[in-house]
């Protein structure tokens, strides 16, 4: 049997070429119920309608604390400057990302267990979880670069090989977010449409779209289209302050020209009945430290 015989059917094709068109998705967005985890059935029931939950006051002062002091010991880890796993600012040079700290950091593999975050994303995703992807995200004042509009799944799929949208990233604020400083904005209700996009998938495209995407985003029509009908909010609120949202969930953040830094822990977990396969739109999968292939269902 080939490869193309056994996989399993692509149900959310991209890097089309010529017209790119909006699908309707065809899996939930919450797949666990209330009696699975700590939301109540209201909360679910928002989560699935949003596509994405705020819960402020998740960490404590104290806790927000250390993984702020932990998020500058890595910054400054000079081991680390030629690390793959550090991503840089394209134009300032400054660590914009560090991928895979959850391997790095024990105080952050730590956090991918802990109860308020692990039962969650269990709930939601209905099943056992594993960690497809860590990191931490600086932004930094003045110069801090935003994401454009994109949907994690789209490149998830594309480039990594996931099946389904049957994963949830939790986004960990250890900075107050404010309007003004390069918050995350998010589409609610727009996890529900899988936006195709245009393009063939370079070879070692993460090289460069981790820095800036330029494959794989939107049009900014279609971008158009779901703002009107979705409207946009924005993650904002104390440090301590989590995000849960849909992999589909279209999103971005702008630029950071304020004074005051952003900084985030941000885990994304993945059902382990949604393990990767190969990519759905490009030559190979991109290395393990950006779409981890080590299913092992998380414990605490």
């Amino acid at each position: 049997m080939t490869l193309a015989q056994s996989r399993i059917e692509d149900s959310y094709p991209t890097r089309v070429v010529g017209e790119a068109q909006l699908l309707e998705r065809r899996d939930p967005t919450v797949w666990g119920a209330e009696g699975d985890g700590p939301f109540d059935a209201a909360a679910l029931a928002s989560h699935e309608a949003k596509g994405y939950t705020i819960l402020e006051g998740l960490l404590s002062p104290a806790e927000v604390q250390g993984y702020w002091q932990e998020l500058v010991r890595l910054s400054s880890d000079s081991q680390l400057k030629t690390d793959e796993r550090v991503i840089t600012e394209k134009q300032a040079g400054e660590v914009r990302s560090i991928f895979e700290v959850h391997k790095i950091s024990e105080l952050i593999n730590e956090l991918t267990r802990d109860p308020r975050i692990l039962d969650r994303a269990r709930q939601i995703l209905g099943s056992e979880v594993y960690v497809h992807q860590s990191r931490v995200n600086y932004m930094p004042g003045y110069k801090g670069s935003g994401f454009y509009w994109h949907s994690d799944f789209e490149t998830w799929h594309a480039e990594d090989g996931m099946p389904k949208p049957r994963a949830v990233s939790c986004s960990i604020a250890l900075t107050d977010n404010y309007p003004f400083n390069g918050g995350l904005m998010v589409m609610p209700g727009s996890q529900r449409t899988f936006v195709q996009c245009v393009g063939a998938t370079p070879d070692d495209h993460y090289k460069a779209s981790l820095k800036e995407q330029e494959i794989g985003v939107p049009r900014e029509d279609d971008i158009t289209r779901l703002a009107a009908e979705c409207g946009i909010d924005q993650f904002t609120g104390p440090a301590g302050s989590a995000l849960f949202f849909d992999s589909n969930i279209m999103h971005g953040s702008g630029n950071n020209i304020t004074p005051y830094p952003r900084s985030n822990i941000f885990l994304v977990f993945n059902s382990v009945e949604n393990t990767l396969e190969e990519p759905f739109a490009a030559g190979k999968a991109r290395p393990g430290f950006i779409g981890s292939r080590e299913f092992t269902p998380l414990s605490r």
